[in-house]
């Protein structure tokens, strides 16, 4: 290539010709009547009327709803400027957020539902995402401390008879759409792509502690080994009580606190795995049997937050990094109904109200 062509290629026109694609309108004819025709201003103030309809459009009560809203507001808010006449309300950006997480739908069912571009939707989600934890992680999911693991040790000896348990840890594989380049590096033993959700349960299915963004070809041990937790399980930073006695008075012993997980995590002085179940003898039978009492918190918390949020059922169409976002956002709202009272549990399983 000689003088003569570099500098046609450099040129801001050509620049220009290659990468700007001419839009055919600035706003498509079929979402200037969003105001009028969009499912959120036919339909939302119809079902606040109704709150029975309103927790089944939203997963949620009005009044967490209103709450979660008061709370990421400010955050969503945009100005009005000279090209942008009409912008869209953090109410609204909310809803269209909280439909795509319920429903999984894509974002171009979503665009003809609101009446907003494919584009617009996959921005809105993203951000409100991200808006929904940065603000409410410090309410509902904060650093635990020592005192909040013994609170949660007071609960699983309440709930589930089993003693100085601090959490109770698994992962699960998030399915999503094959990046771009990544080969296998997604792929997982179930035979999909999926990124990793290692997250630790209370006695009450609340999450403790999550981290996302494994790749889904490693294992859940192989994922805990890479974790943070795991890190500063071995500083001893974590904030996890001292060894302290048995809660029943008969058995004085002492003790470690522990997480609870299933046998692919290691045996460390603060994670406890089940007896290998070749020959059992009684006595381990028995304690495997209330062992898998506490350590089913965390796969009700997984089965509660995949069936409230049917995004998780089905392949998050998105990069990774977006994923990630989504996958926080349904954490931290998992969290946040928990401690509404929106969701709640008995001994025998767990009821939708």
């Amino acid at each position: 290539m000689d003088s003569s062509d570099e500098e046609f290629f450099a040129s801001s026109n050509t620049v220009d010709f290659i990468t700007n694609k001419q839009r055919e309108y600035s706003v498509h004819p079929i979402n200037q009547n969003r105001r009028e025709d969009g499912e959120f201003y036919r339909l939302y103030s119809d079902l606040r009327e109704f709150p029975e309809k309103f927790r089944s459009y939203t997963r949620m009560d009005m009044e967490t709803f209103d709450f979660i809203l008061d709370m990421i507001k400010a955050k969503l808010l945009k100005d009005w400027t000279n090209f942008n006449k009409q912008p869209i309300f953090p109410c609204e950006r909310l809803i269209v957020t909280l439909r795509h997480l319920a429903t999984g739908s894509s974002y171009t069912t979503h665009g003809f539902s609101f009446r907003m571009g494919r584009a617009t939707v996959a921005a809105i989600v993203r951000e409100t995402c991200q808006v929904l934890w940065e603000v409410l992680q410090p309410i509902y999911m904060p650093p635990p401390t020592e005192q909040m693991f013994r609170t949660v040790a007071e609960g699983f000896w309440t709930r589930w008879n089993f003693p100085n348990c601090v959490g109770a840890i698994d992962g699960k594989h998030i399915r999503i759409q094959c990046p771009a380049g990544a080969g296998s590096l997604y792929y997982n033993y179930k035979q999909y792509h999926s990124i990793v959700l290692q997250a630790v349960a209370d006695s009450n299915c609340k999450f403790l502690m999550v981290e996302v963004g494994g790749y889904g070809k490693q294992s859940d041990g192989g994922t805990f080994n890479a974790s943070d937790m795991f890190r500063m399980m071995n500083e001893g930073t974590l904030n996890v009580p001292p060894v302290t006695a048995l809660p029943d008075p008969d058995l004085p012993t002492k003790m470690p606190h522990v997480f609870v997980g299933d046998e692919v995590y290691p045996l460390l002085r603060n994670l406890l795995r089940p007896y290998p179940r070749s020959s059992l003898c009684p006595e381990c039978e028995y304690f495997n049997q209330r062992f898998s009492r506490a350590r089913n918190c965390v796969e009700c918390g997984f089965g509660i937050m995949s069936n409230k949020w049917r995004l998780l059922l089905k392949s998050i169409e998105t990069t990774p990094e977006s994923a990630d976002d989504i996958v926080k956002a349904i954490c931290i709202l998992h969290n946040v109904i928990i401690d509404d009272n929106i969701l709640f549990c008995t001994c025998f399983g767990y009821i939708f109200q």
